[in-house]
């Protein structure tokens, strides 16, 4: 399947684009960040980054996230 998340992803476009991450990016990820003037111009991964995740750790959670989203699509799709 097609990742529509990268670690190249402004972490606000996440939010807006998938609402029900922000609360997974929040209360699993640290990402409280959401709400402050950083999330329209920082990555996803310079976002974790700054949280002290390193590069596997990023991986994983992007995979993490494409995972949901193509899930709830699959979901979309059978309704």
């Amino acid at each position: 399947m097609k990742q529509k998340i990268t670690k190249n992803i402004l972490i606000l476009e996440i939010a807006e684009r998938y609402p029900r991450l922000a609360d997974i990016l929040v209360e699993k990820y640290g990402f409280h960040c959401l709400g402050c003037s950083m999330s329209a111009v920082e990555t996803l991964a310079e976002g974790a980054m700054g949280h002290g995740m390193s590069k596997k750790e990023v991986e994983e959670m992007v995979t993490e996230l494409n995972d949901l989203v193509n899930k709830e699509d699959g979901d979309r799709k059978k309704k």
